[in-house]
């Protein structure tokens, strides 16, 4: 496992190496995170298609949606629940493999 402690880090590791699916904060220093998912999916290569998780304390009714508008592949609430965590990796990561991510 990477940690980035910005998404701007996040975004430079990103450039240099492969991943098989990011956990993102909707709150970071800089950037926040929908911001940086619409940078990832913005993306023309393979890398711009990375399985993307928001991982968020944040409740505003409207979240989910917009954190999916954005690209990102599904939304888990803090605090985390590691079965919540792995259903929702094996979720992501079964649509990956059908081809319904990207």
């Amino acid at each position: 496992m990477i940690e980035a402690e910005s998404a701007e880090e996040g975004l430079r590791l990103l450039d240099d190496q492969e991943f098989d699916m990011l956990l993102v904060d909707l709150r970071m220093p800089g950037m926040d995170g929908i911001t940086a998912i619409q940078h990832i999916r913005a993306r023309p290569d393979q890398k711009g298609r990375v399985p993307i998780i928001v991982v968020t304390a944040d409740t505003a009714i409207d979240l989910r949606e917009r954190c999916l508008a954005a690209g990102a592949d599904d939304v888990i609430f803090k605090p985390v629940a590691m079965d919540n965590l792995f259903d929702a990796m094996g979720r992501v990561l079964a649509a990956d493999d059908e081809g319904l991510i990207g």
